[in-house]
């Protein structure tokens, strides 16, 4: 029986893979957010992207990141100066998105968080970045936590059939 394939992933999904190309860049090289947003935009994949997420996720991430290290600093076991730039990235973004994006479920953040770690990230740092946004959920979306799991499910569905994909760059 040949295996289950894996559905296709999202507009959201790719953009969320960009932001964490383009903050990885941006913490090893310092350049700016248009510098790299145009490195990127240079991907043959890229128009498969939620280009307007993108942009949202690598400027909001940038222009906030102290304030979101702030956040993030209580849940980890570790300074942030201690993190490796993949973790580091992938946080910042989950935070963003917690503080940014209600419309995005609190548990679609963390399994997104989860898929970068794994394909992008060490060894068990997907362990790591699910045990610090779990709890950064607790103080960030204390009331969606308690949500029955009915409604939660309904908005995770949403969230994956939603997200739109950008359209083709000069259009």
């Amino acid at each position: 029986m040949p295996a289950e394939r894996s559905p296709p992933p999202t507009a959201r999904h790719r953009a969320r893979v960009y932001a964490l190309q383009g903050l990885y860049q941006w913490m090893l090289n310092a350049e700016d957010a248009p510098v790299i947003g145009e490195y990127l935009r240079q991907h043959p994949e890229y128009r498969k992207a939620d280009e307007r997420h993108f942009l949202a996720l690598l400027g909001g991430c940038m222009r906030e990141a102290t304030q979101l290290r702030d956040r993030l600093e209580p849940c980890l076991d570790r300074r942030v100066v201690e993190l490796s730039p993949v973790e580091h990235a992938i946080l910042l973004i989950g935070a963003y998105e917690y503080l940014h994006h209600p419309e995005i479920p609190y548990r679609v953040v963390i399994n997104e968080a989860v898929e970068l770690a794994k394909v992008f990230g060490g060894t068990d740092g997907y362990k790591f970045v699910n045990g610090v946004l779990d709890k950064l959920a607790t103080q960030l979306r204390p009331a969606e936590l308690h949500k029955p799991a009915t409604q939660l499910r309904l908005a995770e569905r949403h969230e994956t059939l939603r997200a739109p994909q950008a359209p083709p760059l000069g259009s």
